[in-house]
């Protein structure tokens, strides 16, 4: 059924996981290894019925491995330009599978901000190289945000929250900008290493920053206030612009959470269905749950 259609890549896929045990791994490979190499007299792959080249050196990759043909899997995967596939790359998982961290080493100083460095911090963390890990991603952390969040969740994990904290804080997207996630990531931080006054100091300062905020560091506020046990500052700051629809929502969020949602679904009023939904549901108002999704007649 499979073998006509093997120049989709999905039907390609889908006969390397159903043979999986079924010894005809060689069979599969014979046809996988036809799509590698160009078509005689440059006829193109579709029109053969084979799969395209990359798909058919990452198939015959997985085929390999399970093999237990290791190094013709990962000499395969290097003969491709990119080997990323469904935002993983499919050579960096290979070599971490099979802890070859030295392989995986050289692989992430290539490309110190890919797949690879993040799957060699994780093997490393895995067999207890906590500061092996950290090294690999501080290498990285001042190119990039990603890899400095992830520097920040492993300090954290290892109980240094406060290293973690001068991770973020010395990024410098932690003053504000595009990447107003790493302002809220280290809020959240502050938030769970039970520094919120610290963190309300923070973003008092990288609010300080703009004449008109964004009102993704705005809504930052409140929740610090809260969690600093000034419940009622942050409800009367967010009541201020209650008209706004994400303040409504933002509010009674944190009545909700407050313990309060006769408050919560008062603020709401018609905006934010699911969240209302929610709240009467939590008050035994089904009915009127129900009926916020029904059409009116």
């Amino acid at each position: 059924m499979l073998r006509p259609h093997l120049k989709e890549s999905r039907f390609a896929a889908a006969l390397v996981d159903v043979t999986e045990g079924l010894g005809r791994d060689e069979e599969v490979a014979e046809l996988l290894a036809a799509g590698i190499d160009a078509p005689a007299g440059g006829r193109p792959h579709a029109e053969l019925g084979i799969p395209e080249p990359d798909d058919a050196v990452g198939l015959l990759a997985v085929v390999r491995e399970r093999q237990g043909r290791v190094d013709e899997a990962v000499a395969l995967l290097r003969t491709r330009k990119v080997t990323s596939v469904n935002g993983r790359d499919q050579l960096a998982d290979l070599l971490a599978r099979h802890e070859r961290i030295e392989e995986l080493r050289a692989y992430a100083a290539e490309d110190p901000l890919g797949d690879a460095a993040t799957a060699l911090a994780e093997l490393l963390e895995l067999r207890g190289d906590i500061e092996g890990a950290v090294d690999v991603h501080r290498a990285a952390a001042a190119q990039s945000p990603n890899p400095a969040v992830a520097l920040a969740e492993l300090l954290v994990r290892h109980g240094r929250g406060d290293e973690a904290i001068q991770v973020l804080r010395a990024l410098p997207w932690a003053k504000g900008g595009d990447e107003d996630w790493i302002v809220h990531t280290l809020c959240t931080l502050y938030v769970d290493q039970r520094r919120a006054e610290e963190g309300l100091t923070y973003l008092d300062g990288v609010l300080a920053r703009f004449d008109s905020p964004p009102w993704e560091y705005v809504r930052l506020r409140p929740r610090l206030l809260a969690a600093c046990g000034r419940l009622e500052q942050a409800v009367e700051e967010l009541r201020a612009g209650v008209d706004h629809p994400c303040v409504a929502e933002e509010l009674a969020t944190l009545l909700a959470g407050a313990g309060r949602p006769e408050e919560a679904v008062a603020v709401l009023g018609s905006a934010d269905r699911p969240l209302r939904a929610a709240l009467l549901v939590t008050l035994g108002r089904i009915d009127e749950a129900v009926a916020l999704f029904h059409p009116t007649a």
